[in-house]
C-alpha cells in the first residue's frame, strides 16, 4: 500500500456494507510500525459505527466527502490502537437524503447490522426524522448537522451535536460583522427546509440587535434548478443580499444571480452552503468577487494554519485550494465534512470515559457524552476549540468570514467562542434514558 495516498471509501467499490479497519497512519498524525490487520492482532470483536451516509439525493456532495473524512479519521483512529483497544469497524447505508428512508436507515443500524451507534448525518429535514427511531431504538445517534434542531431539546436525549456548532449560533457571532462591515437592509434568500427556517428565525432579531433590519425573505425549494423567477422579489432599497442555498443546483443559483444583477449589485453575505463542492472559479462566478462568505472551516489552506490543521487537510485528502489532491476539480465540503472527524474523537473519548464495552453502556455512553465540557484545538480538533453543553446535546466553537479575493476565499474576521453562546432551551438529561 502506497502510505502516502489517503484512504477513499468512495473509490474502494464497497457499497452497502463497509468495513474501514486498521490503516497505516494519515500524514503527520500517527505512526504505527508493524501495524496488521485487526483479525489477526484483536481478540474482542470491533466497535460499530453506523454510518448514515446521503450518498444520494441533494445531500450527495456533502455525503461523498463525509464518508472521505470518516474514513481518514477512523484510520488514525485504529492506527492509534483504535477505542478502548478495539479496533472499529464502520457500516454504511444510504439515506438518500430523505427523511423516511433516514428513519429506516437508523432502525436498520440498530436490529439488522447492531451498531453501537449511529453518525453522520447532515441534512436537517433527515435529522428530524430520523431521530424518534434512534430515541426508540435507545442507540446514541452523533449527527454532523448544523441546524438548531438539537439544541433546541426537540429531539431525544439519544440524539447529539458535538462536533459541529448550530445555525443559531453561527448567525449570533457573525450578526455584528455583517452590520457592521456590510450594510443594514438585508434581503435573505434560503431553502424552504428546516435548515433554512433556521436562518430565517434566528438572522432577524440577531441584525435587530446590531441596528440592521431583514426587510424580506425569500424561501426557495431545495430542489429548484432554475431560480431567475425569484430575484424580482429582492426590494430595490436592499443593501445586502444574505444567500444560503444548498444541493446540486448551486452553480446555477450564483451564477444566475451574477446575470441578474450584472455590476451593479448589493453587497453579498452568503454562506458557504450556496458554493460547497463547487468551484469558486467557475465561469460565470467572478461577480463574487469582493463578496464574503460564511465557512466554518475555510476551504482554502491559509497563512497562520496550525500544524493540526495541516495534518488534518493531508488526512483527509485535500489541497490548499480545498480540492481533491490530484483532482482539482473534485472541490471539497471543507466547511461542514470537519465535524465528522471531529465528532468521531468526540464519541472516542466520551467511550473511554464510560469504559464502554457494547450495545448494554449505551446509556452510559450518553451520560458520558453529557459531561464532556470542553474539546482543546489539537489533532482530534483541527477546526478550533470548543466548549459542550451536555444538557443541550451542542457544542459551540468559532466561526469564519472569508472574502473572496482573486479568485480564493482569504479569512477576514474569526469570532470567539463567547460570541455565539445562548441560553440552554431545554434540558435533555432531565429525561429517563
Amino acid at each position: 500500500m502506497d502510505k502516502s495516498k489517503t484512504f477513499d471509501l468512495s473509490k474502494t467499490g464497497l457499497t452497502r456494507r463497509t468495513a474501514l479497519k486498521g490503516l497505516a497512519a494519515t500524514a503527520g498524525l500517527v505512526t504505527a510500525p508493524g501495524f496488521v490487520r485487526y483479525s489477526q492482532a484483536q481478540s474482542s470483536a470491533p466497535i460499530k459505527i453506523g454510518f448514515q451516509s446521503h450518498r444520494t439525493g441533494i445531500g450527495a456532495a456533502y455525503g461523498r466527502w463525509y464518508e472521505k473524512t470518516t474514513a481518514a479519521a477512523i484510520k488514525a483512529i485504529n492506527a492509534a490502537g483504535g477505542i478502548n483497544g478495539r479496533q472499529v469497524e464502520v457500516i454504511v447505508e444510504d439515506d438518500g437524503t430523505d427523511p423516511g428512508r433516514g428513519a429506516e436507515v437508523v432502525g436498520k443500524f440498530a436490529t439488522q447490522h447492531k451498531t453501537d451507534i449511529v453518525f453522520g448525518t447532515l441534512f436537517s429535514h433527515v435529522v428530524i426524522g430520523s431521530a424518534p427511531a434512534a430515541g426508540e431504538a435507545k442507540i446514541p445517534y452523533f449527527v454532523v448537522s448544523e441546524g438548531h434542531h438539537v439544541a433546541s431539546t426537540k429531539l431525544n436525549r439519544y440524539v447529539f451535536q458535538p462536533g459541529i456548532t448550530d445555525v443559531k449560533s453561527q448567525i449570533q457571532s457573525m450578526a455584528p460583522w455583517i452590520a457592521g462591515n456590510v450594510g443594514k437592509k438585508v434581503t435573505m434568500i434560503f431553502p424552504d427546509f428546516a435548515f433554512g427556517y433556521d436562518h430565517r428565525d434566528y438572522l432577524p432579531p440577531a441584525l435587530k440587535a446590531q441596528g440592521a433590519d431583514v426587510i424580506a425573505q425569500i424561501a426557495i425549494p431545495p430542489t429548484e434548478s432554475s431560480f431567475t423567477k425569484y430575484f424580482p422579489q429582492i426590494p430595490a432599497e436592499t443593501e445586502v443580499i444574505y444567500h444560503v442555498m444548498v444541493g446540486p443546483a448551486v452553480l446555477t443559483f450564483v451564477k444566475e444571480l451574477g446575470e441578474f444583477y450584472g455590476s451593479n449589485r448589493p453587497q453579498l453575505f452568503g454562506f458557504i452552503d450556496s458554493l460547497e463542492a463547487t468551484d469558486i472559479n467557475s465561469p460565470g462566478l467572478e461577480f463574487l468577487d469582493g463578496s464574503h462568505f460564511w465557512e466554518g472551516s475555510p476551504r482554502y489552506a491559509q497563512a497562520d494554519d496550525s500544524e493540526a490543521q495541516k495534518a488534518y487537510r493531508a488526512a483527509v485528502g485535500i489541497d490548499d485550494n480545498g480540492a481533491a489532491v490530484g483532482d482539482p476539480k473534485d472541490v471539497s465540503t471543507a466547511a461542514h465534512m470537519f465535524g465528522c472527524w471531529e465528532t468521531l474523537y468526540v464519541v472516542k473519548k466520551a467511550m473511554e470515559d464510560a469504559g464502554y464495552k457494547g450495545p448494554e453502556d449505551r446509556a452510559k455512553l450518553v451520560e458520558a457524552t453529557e459531561a464532556l465540557t470542553a474539546f482543546a484545538e489539537g489533532p482530534e480538533h483541527p477546526q478550533g476549540a470548543k466548549t459542550f453543553n451536555g444538557k443541550i446535546h451542542q457544542c459551540f466553537g468559532i466561526q469564519n468570514i472569508s472574502k473572496v479575493e482573486g479568485g480564493k476565499l482569504k479569512v477576514v474576521h474569526k469570532t470567539k467562542i463567547e460570541d455565539g453562546l445562548y441560553e440552554a432551551e431545554g434540558d435533555y438529561t432531565t429525561q429517563a434514558l
